[in-house]
């Protein structure tokens, strides 16, 4: 019979996990959260789980007892990653840790089958992440993972709403957003200025429409890079015929939804396909 496992807290005290604001760093010890989060993410005997920012472990815990079949706990904070290789003996073979940068990571060569994202995310690099991994959606089943409640506010956000912008609509047109429950800043050590949001994305089947990565990441940036203005001045330098796109001119991007933004990528990938054809 394996010996129980210290308490969280007598894991911060013997690495010397003092959290560290430049990593984004704010733990989460209730047992109870992280195995609702856990629980949350559905099945999980049938996939690889990443765990991006393990801290102590206190989700990878929950996320070892809910049956998880194998999980991969990326971490770049060094001081966490000896705390979670204790973990890792306790589990032997369930978990494995890479010290790394998750903004670096290539997860098609880290783990192949099925695989689930489910993490609280390091608050500094929570939006980059997302970014990438919307980039190559089609690798994960699904994506549980907790956000700043005001990030979590702008991912869920819909066309004419103050929040609503570029993460809104890249993450929208390729997932599927089911906002779960609310974490109150209280339950984290130390606790934030603000409290979290744990939310799913569901990967689509086909995309919300059809556009490609490239250019309609490039008229979302340009959009909503310039959002108080009008589309005619935003997105001038693509010399759009907004008449033949049945788009009105004068409209901001918090207007446009996502059927309207794929229109224009695939005005500006045509325009482009045919100038590099007549050179």
């Amino acid at each position: 019979m394996k010996a129980p496992l210290p308490p969280l807290r007598d894991v911060i005290n013997r690495f010397g996990l003092d959290a560290r604001k430049k990593l984004g760093q704010h733990f989460l010890l209730d047992l109870n959260l992280t195995t609702r989060i856990a629980t949350t993410a559905g099945d999980l005997t049938s996939y690889t789980i990443i765990e991006v920012g393990p801290g102590p472990g206190g989700l990878t815990r929950a996320l070892l007892e809910s049956g998880a079949k194998k999980i991969i706990a990326i971490e770049y904070d060094s001081r966490c990653v000896e705390a979670i290789k204790d973990l890792a003996k306790h589990y032997e073979g369930q978990l494995t840790v890479i010290k790394g940068n998750a903004l670096q990571m290539k997860w098609d060569k880290i783990c192949r089958g099925p695989k689930k994202l489910v993490s609280n995310l390091p608050y500094n690099i929570s939006t980059p992440l997302l970014v990438n991994w919307l980039k190559n959606i089609k690798q994960f089943n699904s994506l549980t993972l907790t956000f700043q409640k005001e990030v979590a506010n702008r991912i869920m956000a819909s066309p004419g709403n103050k929040t609503y912008g570029r993460l809104s609509v890249l993450t929208q047109w390729q997932c599927h957003v089911n906002q779960e429950f609310t974490i109150s800043r209280t339950a984290f050590t130390p606790s934030p200025k603000v409290d979290s949001t744990v939310i799913t994305l569901t990967p689509r089947n086909n995309s919300k429409a059809i556009a490609d990565w490239q250019h309609f990441e490039k008229v979302t940036s340009k959009a909503f890079g310039q959002r108080r203005k009008m589309l005619r001045t935003s997105l001038k330098s693509f010399n759009l015929n907004f008449d033949s796109l049945g788009i009105d001119p004068t409209a901001r991007a918090e207007n446009l939804d996502i059927e309207q933004f794929c229109t224009i990528a695939r005005a500006i990938k045509n325009t482009n396909e045919f100038n590099e054809c007549a050179d």
